[in-house]
């Protein structure tokens, strides 16, 4: 079982951060790869954030309306 860092992306040019608006699944949910996993607020708009693998979200490091810089991992996916 392998763990896949889930990272910030950097969206646009001027993207410095992000922050955790909602997350859509639970740490326990099955999620499959480019799935949505939160909608993150950087530079005044709302972005979706798709899962990089298929997995278990096994754990949030991010709780939502916590900001954090781009490339700071948010989340962890357990994959088979």
């Amino acid at each position: 079982m392998a763990r896949v860092e889930v990272l910030l992306p950097q969206w646009g040019m001027g993207m410095s951060e992000g922050t955790v608006a909602t997350w859509l699944k639970n740490v326990g949910d099955s999620v499959a790869e480019d799935e949505p996993l939160a909608e993150v607020e950087a530079e005044k708009v709302e972005e979706t954030l798709e899962s990089p693998a298929s997995g278990v979200l096994a754990e949030i490091v991010v709780p939502e309306g916590e900001t954090v810089e781009v490339r700071a991992v948010l989340a962890y996916i357990e994959t088979a």
